[in-house]
Order: C-alpha cells, then structure tokens, then sequence
C-alpha cells in the first residue's frame, strides 16, 4: 500500500516536473525564435575571478564562475547543462560544483541531468530539500571556495523559503561579486511567493546593502527594462533611473545582457533598495515605514504593465 502511494506521488512529482520543462521550453521559443538566445553570451574579466553570461530559456541566466588562477570553476543555476558544458569545455576549466539559489524549475530544473551529463562528481549547494540533485545544503554565513575565490552564503527567504544569494570574494577581496538569483534583479526584486515584506526588507536593506557598493550584482533574468520603467514609475524626477533606462536600452538592442549591475547602482536605481528614501515612501504614503513600503510598492509592481 504505502508503495502504491510512493509511486503515485512520484509519478504525479515526474508528470509536473515534465510540464514546467514543457512549459518553459515553449516560452522560450516563443520568444527567442531563430535567434536561439534571447540575449549574447559575454565574459567579465577580472584579474583573480572571470563570470561568463550564459543566456538560457526566455529570460534566465546562468553563470560560469572561474578563479583565474586555479581553473577552477563553479555553475550558478544551471537549467540548460548542455549549454554548460559546452562553455566549461570552451573554457578549458574544471567544473566542480553548482551554486543552486532557490528550487524553482528554471533555476533548479538543470541540476540532476547535469549531473547525469558530466560524468564527474559535482557538489550541488543549496539550501533548500526542493533543490533537485542537492548534496550540500547550506545556511547563513555558510563558507566555501571555487579554487582560491572565497564564497559567503547569504540567506534571503522571502521569493522562496531557501532562497541562498552566493557572495564571492578573490583571496585579496580586490574584486567582488554576489549571485543574487530572484531576490535582486537589476532595478527590482523577486515577487513574495513564500516571505513577507520584513523578510524581503532583511535580505535587501540589512544583507545585500551591506556589501560593498563596487560588488557586482550578477541576477537570475533579463528583466532590467520593465524594472526600470517600474521604477520611473516610482521616481519620475530620479535621473540616476532615466540615464540607466537609455543605457539598457542600447544594450538590449544589441542583443548584449543588462547584467552585471553593482549594489552601489542598485541603491540608486532599485526602489526595492530605496525603501528608506523619502522620494519613495512618499509614493508608498508611508513617511517613515520601510517596510510598509516595501510592502506597497511589490503589490504595484504585481500588477504593473
């Protein structure tokens, strides 16, 4: 009996997860058509540290995070593994372990066919059980290296319950990066499915904020230009948001990512990150209430066109 059950529920479990796969694989078709991507692939060369860009379904990115000197590399959320293992082969690097930010398919979706694929051993962090293939679940101020680059986890529950933002430093802190998955997208954040706007406020305000302003903000999709209309929206007179609109636009013109932003940037053109801004709590009506604020304008957003 309690096999009968077993399998039915992971029956139903293969069935669902076929249908998100289904479903995310048509969007992107849809939407990306013959050009295959929806934006290029790029590499952002740094002395100690080098991400490369890898576009994947309508709006994904994954990163190929590698320490210069070791040619060791890590994958952050890796939904397309052919497309993975295509560039750590272009690379000439060796892949060691997946950076997974939160359990969603086309964050998480990759993970286990990765594995299949490689043929290699691969640590798969992350920190929650719904994360397929997961092996080295992590936590707040967990600590780990990608070859001599220093990695912190961050721990931002509010898109989802486990959601983890990956900060990675070269062993001199010279140059800094943090993958920021769905809770920090360049100009916005991720929608509360599973968190409260106090959880958001924490992850935004009291963690990320805390970074350095120089550190690289590397997110989980392309949405950089409905964001930032979002946030003209907020701020009209903010000219920090009109000058970054025109800049995404040039960029996405040419087919090239928006990404990265910094947290130094975002502070000036996020609203989710200027909810202690006057301009911004003023849009809200809540004069003095962060959080309320936080609150208000993630509902506006939930239905901004």
């Amino acid at each position: 009996m309690i096999s009968r059950v077993f399998n039915s529920i992971t029956s139903k479990f293969s069935q669902s997860q076929s249908l998100t796969a289904a479903y995310f694989t048509y969007k992107a078709w849809r939407q990306n058509g013959l050009r295959g991507t929806h934006s290029s692939q790029q590499s952002i060369n740094m002395t100690d540290m080098s991400v490369r860009i890898l576009p994947a379904l309508s709006d994904n990115y994954m990163y190929l995070i590698i320490c210069n000197k070791t040619k060791e590399a890590a994958i952050v959320d890796p939904v397309n593994p052919e497309t993975v293992i295509e560039a750590v082969k272009n690379e000439n690097v060796e892949l060691k372990s997946v950076l997974t930010t939160h359990h969603h398919w086309d964050h998480a979706g990759g993970n286990e066919k990765l594995l299949s694929l490689f043929g290699k051993p691969l640590t798969v962090y992350g920190g929650d059980d719904r994360i397929g293939g997961l092996n080295k679940k992590v936590k707040q101020d967990d600590k780990f290296n990608i070859g001599n680059l220093n990695v912190s986890c961050i721990f931002t529950p509010c898109h989802t319950s486990g959601h983890i933002c990956y900060y990675v430093e070269s062993s001199t802190a010279e140059q800094k990066a943090v993958f920021t998955g769905d809770t920090l997208f360049l100009g916005g954040c991720g929608r509360f499915f599973e968190g409260t706007a106090e959880q958001m406020y924490s992850a935004l305000i009291e963690k990320l904020s805390s970074l350095p302003d120089e550190t690289k903000v590397f997110c989980g999709h392309e949405y950089a230009l409905g964001n930032l209309k979002f946030g003209n929206h907020v701020e009209p007179d903010n000219k920090d948001i009109l000058a970054k609109i025109e800049w995404t636009k040039a960029k996405r013109d040419q087919n090239e990512p928006s990404v990265p932003s910094t947290i130094g940037e975002e502070k000036l053109i996020n609203p989710f990150m200027r909810v202690n801004t006057e301009s911004v709590q003023k849009f809200a009506n809540s004069i003095g209430k962060p959080i309320d604020t936080m609150a208000h304008i993630r509902k506006v957003k939930d239905s901004f066109k």
